[in-house]
């Protein structure tokens, strides 16, 4: 009898502790904490995290997770660990509460808060802290300096300013006591060489006050925010310093604007600024050598100078600068310079009239420049000289409009949103060292083109979409031609012709290789051979993703790496990993065995050294896993180069994140989470991990969530599963609401930490279900043509399952959903009346009027979401009116008798804001509650915490008044009238 009580004791006991745990408010958001940055010294020893609130100062932890050893540094951010893995260098930023009074107060940037830098020695507690620090930076392959960029120096004259009406007093009472001055002089001696001599001694005084007059003035005009002239913000370089870590020495330089630090930490490129105070000064580039001590100038007396690159060796420099061109002119043009030791100062390697370089063009500012990994050749940009603007032609007189015509490859709207993009391109081209010429790569007809083995190939991969481009507006994407470009030559090589593949390079450059979702397949290109070889052809399993369900072909399952010197290319199906054969020959080998689609488990390769370009032959690679059935994450080895099933590391109830290594020892950090907490994991191997954080402590007070697993069959026969979301203190003796919120998939993410956020525009999920509602979130499969009764087959099946278990209160029932979920919620509501209260977010209403439309965000028709991809409709307006119509919510307005809550923002950039205008106008109309939010401004999630925090509470107080009981609040029955905006929100329940 003992045996059997005992269990149930304990289980009334956590009954009955759930219930003493406290709901959920909105007032909990700012201060939940959770883990930001991370990383992990090179030995192993010390980890560096920061736990931040949603808003207010976090902490920079540092940490030995084997001694002991921890510091907490309040407001840390931006952090590295040296290479050696002495120090941790990180920045501070001020306090929240000192900048947001800075912001109130209006400061001017150079007088906001600004963040301080700080040196940690590891294992100690010796921390230097330098302050109004703008950057920094440590080599990437070395260790022992440490390179800063100091903010301006705040004037004593800002740290405490007077105010402009004080100024004033002061600058009034100078003027009279002039006066004064003068007066006296002249009544008060006789003799002219006395008065001379005294209107000389006066005069003097008054130029001293009125030069003080002077200086006052300055300071009102800067109190005052005044934009005359030589008050302006200057761009004057500051202070930077180089400094040495392990020992005394640190170098100073002045009026620094730009600096560049070679990767091995031996060079310092610094760019500084001329002397605003010093007319004859100059601008220079100068470079520092960190182990000699030697400073060389190699450009000197220019306008502006940038994108500086050395080569991997830290020998070779290269760069851009503009030194021809005053300061007014309309045109200027950019050379591209060089040096290395040896030179006296920088040489001209190329400019308008170099060799090779295309009639009209010249080299470009805004490209980025490299060396191949070799040394050998420098790759830049050239750019055609743009036009001088007309400036006799008057603004005010000219016509303002945009043309769109049939032949644009693109719509006057995105060409728009991308005229920056396009008024900085630049076309590759490259150089060698000596040779006074240039070889053009790329051009208008193939703008893409990308390095091959890290520049060393004598060939470039050129892609071009010219031709295609139309065609995306209801394709969505482009057909691509690629091209061989040799690099000596310029001549070109046509590989394929028309295919929706993305081409991409071996590492070794010995293949082009792309997949084609049109034949489903992976193929490679033989550089020296020039044949095409279909490298998976022999695979009888789906090499894409099976669930697809758009009218569209199906993306790859993914490839994980290239082995050796490009011998063999590793590919995935839905489950299992792939060897293939670049040239086809030998036959392609399942090295996972099976093992992924006997056990329904997915693989993902986790590269642990993001510097690793590709596998080396019978190497052992780490993979992260997510079973397909029970939604278990876990961690596997797999040797490469046999056939075997891969090695659990470990598998369990829990979501896999981010995995970090040290570099020369075995210890990681990952991240891991369940719905009760997401923490962040040490350990020397991945099986044996221990927990660093523990913040799951921050919500023991409160009634949190567990989450199941729910499948249920959906009315077309078919199964399905959700994730159904209840309180800790759940009782299955109590009735409970439920709010269904839906976009496609989500189940796989039963074991992701949801926390208690704003909303941005879906419910949060942790706060609804705290305050004693279940939430239902069942997965969509859709049929083309039928997205909305596709919508309806999943989530109104789910509801009446749901409907069936006792502790669910079938009368009150809601539905939630955003953008694709808030068109589902807009559609099912003119089908059915069983939910008591709707909440839909930036629908769709009418597919007619949206299908035409633009994304205003990124300026691209709307056609192709309805041809194929997330609309499903699979055809064109004119060829199937009959299915958009069907599809649209407003056709069917008058039958919704469910109350809705619509949020649609006016910048609205992925669903055209009439959509929700049109739905609330239609049922406004037809008598029906209905309420628009309209947040000014705001895109199509939103972005101002602010608003997130307002609507958060009006999603709680609209679906707690329908399911829960709960009195409205005023903006749902009297609304909120313009004149009244700004200053009532009404959120005061009735």
């Amino acid at each position: 009898m003992s045996k059997l009580l005992l269990p149930l004791l304990l289980l009334a006991s956590n009954v009955l502790l759930a219930q003493d745990k406290k709901p959920l408010t909105h007032d909990v958001y700012d201060g939940w904490k959770s883990i930001g940055e991370r990383t992990i010294s090179n030995d192993g020893n010390y980890i560096v995290y920061a736990v931040n609130p949603q808003e207010g100062d976090g902490d920079m932890v540092v940490q030995n997770v084997t001694t002991g050893y921890k510091k907490i540094i309040a407001r840390g951010y931006n952090s590295v660990i040296t290479e050696d893995s002495r120090y941790a260098i990180f920045k501070i930023k001020p306090g929240f509460q000192d900048t947001r009074q800075a912001k109130i107060k209006k400061k001017k940037p150079d007088e906001m808060p600004k963040d301080s830098l700080a040196i940690l020695l590891l294992g100690t507690d010796s921390m230097v802290k330098i302050t109004r620090v703008k950057s920094y930076k440590t080599p990437e392959k070395g260790s022992g300096w440490l390179i800063y960029h100091l903010d301006k120096p705040l004037p004593d004259s800002v740290k405490k300013k007077a105010s402009p009406d004080s100024l004033k007093l002061k600058i009034d009472k100078l003027a009279k006591l002039a006066d004064s001055l003068i007066r006296k002089s002249l009544d008060s001696v006789k003799g002219n060489i006395e008065k001379e001599e005294l209107i000389k001694a006066a005069n003097k005084a008054v130029k001293e006050i009125y030069k003080k007059a002077d200086e006052l003035e300055t300071a009102i005009a800067d109190a005052e925010g005044d934009d005359t002239p030589g008050s302006g913000a200057t761009t004057e370089g500051t202070e930077l310093i180089a400094r040495k870590l392990n020992g005394p020495g640190e170098k100073s330089f002045k009026l620094v604007n730009k600096y560049v630090l070679d990767e091995k930490g031996k060079k310092l490129l610094i760019e500084t600024t001329k002397n605003s105070k010093d007319t004859n000064s100059k601008a220079y580039v100068l470079l520092y050598n960190l182990e000699s001590g030697k400073t060389d100038t190699i450009l000197r007396s220019f306008n502006d100078a940038k994108n500086f690159a050395f080569d991997e060796a830290g020998e070779q420099l290269v760069f851009v600068a503009e030194r021809d061109s005053s300061s007014k002119s309309l045109q200027k043009f950019y050379k591209l310079w060089y040096f290395k030791p040896g030179m006296d100062s920088a040489t001209l390697l190329a400019d308008k009239n170099t060799i090779g370089m295309r009639l009209g063009f010249s080299v470009s500012e805004n490209a980025n420049i490299r060396f191949s990994k070799d040394g050998q050749k420098i790759f830049f940009g050239t750019a055609p000289v743009q036009p001088a603007k007309d400036t006799t032609l008057v603004d005010f007189e000219l016509a303002r409009l945009d043309i769109w015509t049939y032949k644009d490859d693109y719509l006057q709207p995105q060409q728009l949103k991308q005229l920056t993009q396009e008024q900085r391109r630049s076309y590759l081209a490259v150089t060698r060292p000596g040779t006074k010429e240039i070889v053009q790569l790329g051009s208008e007809d193939m703008e893409n083109v990308s390095l091959v083995d890290e520049g060393n190939a004598n060939w470039v991969l050129a892609q071009t979409s010219k031709g295609n481009r139309v065609s995306a507006q209801w394709e969505g994407r482009s057909k691509a031609t690629a091209y061989i470009v040799n690099t000596t030559t310029a001549a070109k090589t046509k590989i394929n012709n028309n295919s929706y593949g993305f081409y991409s390079a071996s590492p070794n450059g010995k293949y082009v290789y792309w997949y084609d979702p049109a034949a489903k397949n992976y193929f490679s290109y033989n550089v020296v051979t020039a044949a095409i070889n279909n490298m998976s052809a022999k695979i009888k399993e789906p090499l894409y993703d099976t669930e697809n369900d758009v009218p569209d072909y199906p993306s790859a399952a993914g490839n994980i790496s290239w082995v050796g010197s490009d011998q063999y290319f590793l590919i995935k199906d839905e489950f299992d990993i792939w060897q293939v054969d670049p040239n086809g020959e030998e036959l392609p080998k399942n090295i996972s065995n099976g093992y992924g689609r006997k056990k329904k488990t997915e693989f993902s390769y986790v590269r642990l050294d993001p510097e690793k370009r590709f596998l080396e032959p019978g190497e052992t690679i780490l993979l992260q896993s997510l079973n397909k059935e029970s939604k278990f994450a876990g961690y596997f080895t797999k040797k490469i180069d046999i056939i075997s099933d891969p090695v659990k590391i470990s598998e369990g109830a829990f979501a896999n994140g981010a995995v970090l290594k040290a570099k020369d020892a075995s210890q990681y950090i990952a991240m891991r989470s369940t719905p009760a907490a997401a923490e962040l994991y040490s350990g020397a191997s991945l099986d044996n991990l221990t927990a660093v954080t523990h913040l799951a402590d921050q919500q023991k007070d409160y009634n949190w969530l567990k989450a199941e697993l729910v499948k249920w069959k959906m009315f077309d026969g078919k199964m399905s599963e959700g994730i159904l979301f209840k309180p800790e203190n759940f009782d299955p003796k109590k009735k409970y609401p439920v709010v269904f919120y839906f976009y496609e998939r989500d189940a796989d993410g039963l074991y992701s930490y949801r926390s208690p956020a704003p909303s941005a525009s879906t419910i949060n999920i942790a706060y609804f279900v705290s305050n004693g509602y279940l939430v239902f979130d069942p997965n969509i499969y859709y049929k083309t043509g039928e997205p909305g009764q596709s919508a309806y087959n999943s989530v109104v099946s789910a509801a009446k399952y749901l409907s069936t278990m006792p502790f669910v209160d079938s009368t009150k029932m809601g539905i939630q959903g955003q953008s694709w979920g808030g068109y589902q919620v807009a559609y099912l509501v003119t089908k059915t009346n069983m939910f008591r209260a709707a909440g839909a977010g930036a629908p769709v209403a009418n597919m007619t009027s949206a299908y035409g439309g633009i994304r205003w965000g990124t300026g691209v028709n709307r056609q192709f979401q309805y041809e194929k991809t997330q609309s499903r409709i699979g055809a064109t307006l004119w060829q199937r009116p009959d299915l958009y119509i069907k599809n649209s919510p407003l056709f069917t307005a008058d039958k919704i008798k469910t109350p809705l809550l619509i949020m649609h923002n006016d910048a609205d950039g992925a669903v055209p804001w009439y959509q929700g205008i049109e739905l609330f106008t239609a049922l406004k109309r037809l008598d029906k509650k209905v309420w628009l939010l309209q947040y000014n401004g705001e895109d199509h999630n939103l972005v101002e915490r602010k608003n997130r925090k307002d609507l958060s509470v009006r999603l709680g107080q609209f679906f707690d008044h329908y399911l829960k009981g709960a009195k409205p609040a005023k903006w749902m029955t009297d609304g909120l009238p313009a004149i009244d905006k700004g200053r009532d929100w009404g959120f005061d329940l009735q």
